[in-house]
């Protein structure tokens, strides 16, 4: 398939040199702004002041390059993922950690600056590890270019993986270089009731056998496995372990938060992401879980306070985010303060007058 089949290179907008004069704007006038793109990630993290001048990057869009051979795609922050995603589609690829979108608008910069990945992210990996190389615009009203196509923080530092999950509080990513890999030929999705200790027994035993595993769920009452490769190791693995054969828009529904588990209207309870080991044993924590991860999310509805809750994850090995807004004034696990200073020292190097997303990730950063 020809490069210029799978997208029109001239169908997007580059906005750079007015996003780079906005910001060069704010500067001189030490104007805070807030980072707009789609707003379907916007309850993650904490609360910007909606009273802040808006630099919206959702016109800054459009895909720049596309290599299928070499397995790299580039594309404008203002991007939608279902652009991102069509495009890779018609291409037999794509971006294997499934970031989800959590809605029709979400784009390329909302996805790494949230850095959440889906369920296939312990097989394959986060968002950051797709991640080659960046563009941003920063708080010295400067437009750099970072990753391993172009250069290297000469300090040493991974600056585009850095940028990766950084709630926008360093700058102001313009584009976005990624790493693709080929869809899976095979593709088959079981269930099998089975109470939550043991599907956790069987996911440790089975991560150390070459099985073709790619995503695990546990709802509370049955796991559910996907298994992806060669037609002949998935049938294969089905054959051994066994299950009904499921839809796999099972999985869809669990990255995009679809599943009734995930409906405020159902459970108005606050909604926690709890990142601990894999093989760290059930919680004892008042409230419903869902398994991702083969183990290593779980999602936790609950009226626990936050600090017995985020107790819990610290004694399991992991940390504990709050999705439901206004909850908590810390959403994100708070930080052990070496790591703290360690984050405003970068905030301060790279957006000295603190113009981006101010306090979005925690107070002063």
């Amino acid at each position: 398939m020809l490069l210029n089949e799978l997208f029109d290179p001239n169908a997007g907008q580059d906005q750079s040199a007015a996003l780079l004069a906005q910001v060069q704007e704010a500067i001189a006038q030490r104007q805070p702004l807030r980072i707009a793109g789609s707003g379907s990630k916007d309850f993650y993290g904490r609360p910007l002041d909606t009273s802040l001048p808006s630099l919206d990057v959702t016109g800054h869009c459009g895909i720049v390059s596309y290599d299928p051979t070499e397995l790299i795609i580039t594309a404008r922050a203002g991007t939608t993922l279902a652009e991102l995603n069509a495009t890779l589609e018609r291409g037999g690829q794509m971006l294997a950690c499934e970031a989800p979108a959590f809605g029709p608008g979400a784009t390329v910069g909302g996805m790494l600056s949230t850095g959440l990945s889906g369920p296939r992210r312990p097989w394959a990996g986060a968002v950051r590890d797709f991640v080659l190389g960046t563009r941003m615009i920063s708080g010295l009203g400067t437009q750099l270019r970072f990753g391993g196509e172009v250069m290297k923080n000469v300090a040493g530092y991974d600056i585009s993986r850095l940028l990766t999950g950084s709630l926008g509080c360093l700058g102001v990513v313009t584009e976005a270089s990624f790493k693709v890999l080929p869809k899976p030929r095979c593709s088959i999705s079981v269930r099998q009731e089975m109470p939550l200790a043991k599907a956790l027994s069987h996911l440790r035993e089975w991560g150390q056998q070459p099985l073709p595993i790619s995503a695990a769920s546990h709802d509370g009452q049955a796991l559910t496995l996907r298994f992806e490769g060669n037609e002949g190791s998935v049938r294969a693995a089905h054959e051994r372990i066994g299950g009904q054969e499921i839809d796999a828009a099972y999985w869809l529904a669990l990255r995009e938060h679809q599943l009734p588990f995930f409906s405020t209207a159902q459970d108005p309870r606050p909604l926690w992401r709890l990142s601990l080991p894999a093989w760290a044993p059930p919680l004892q924590l008042d409230g419903d879980q869902l398994i991702d991860w083969g183990g290593a999310q779980r999602w936790l509805r609950s009226d626990a306070p936050a600090e017995r809750i985020r107790q819990a994850a610290e004694q399991a090995g992991g940390h504990a985010s709050c999705f439901t807004p206004g909850v908590t004034d810390s959403p994100l696990h708070p930080l052990a303060p070496t790591v703290l200073r360690l984050h405003r020292n970068l905030k301060a190097r790279i957006d000295p007058h603190g113009i981006f997303n101010p306090g979005r990730m925690f107070a002063g950063l």
